[in-house]
């Protein structure tokens, strides 16, 4: 079988709207400034405590204890408010599992919310498997993050491809031999791309290229 492993926010999902719309009730909370969107879309991708800590960085304050839990409990709560799927992922899933592919979600959201948030979009039955940063020992850029996530959807590395749209995503396929597919269409920053076996420019054009990758 063939194993295709998804990053999550960036890759399947615009998700900046809610989690920046969290991140920015919890600053009120605490009397601190607002933060526009592009500002949080640029501190996703290395976990929780990561965002939780540049975050408040970015407004000149060190975060609380209890931070993390009451941004996570909140962004739990309304987890797809404002987010939403990329054009042609539903057609791109779908399509995939016609193929054969197994599909996985390997992503540095804590296993939970991403669980939340496939169901919220109604496309949680398209996943043999979710990995998230609390899933493992470990989380990407470490390649156990990812190729965890491959084995609990019953693949193995050899015959299967990652994608994503971060360098971390890169890094953990390239540490377990996988080859990534960087996904041009997201929050990636110039030079992310680097090492990924293609860059692909929508979700169409990952499709076919993915087969072309590991054919059946």
């Amino acid at each position: 079988m063939r194993t295709l492993a998804f990053d999550l926010d960036g890759t399947l999902t615009d998700s900046v709207p809610d989690i920046a719309a969290a991140v920015n009730r919890m600053l009120a909370a605490r009397g601190l400034p607002f933060l526009e969107q592009p500002a949080v879309a640029a501190m996703v991708g290395d976990g929780l405590q990561p965002l939780i800590d540049r975050a408040f960085a970015a407004v000149g304050a060190q975060p609380d204890p209890g931070a993390g839990a009451d941004y996570l409990a909140d962004y739990e709560s309304r987890v797809a408010d404002a987010t939403r799927l990329y054009p042609g992922v539903e057609a791109a899933l779908d399509q995939l599992r016609a193929d054969g592919w197994t599909l996985a979600v390997c992503t540095n959201k804590p296993e939970r919310a991403a669980r939340l948030l496939l169901g919220a979009l109604g496309i949680a039955d398209r996943f043999a498997a979710v990995g998230g940063c609390d899933s493992f020992a470990a989380h990407k850029p470490d390649p156990r993050h990812l190729a965890g996530t491959i084995e609990a959807a019953g693949g193995t590395a050899d015959r299967a491809l990652m994608v994503g749209d971060h360098a971390n995503d890169v890094l953990a396929a390239k540490g377990c031999g996988v080859r990534t597919i960087f996904a041009g269409w997201g929050y990636g920053r110039p030079g992310m791309e680097r090492g990924a076996a293609a860059v692909a420019r929508d979700l169409a054009e990952f499709v076919a290229i993915a087969g072309q990758l590991l054919p059946a």
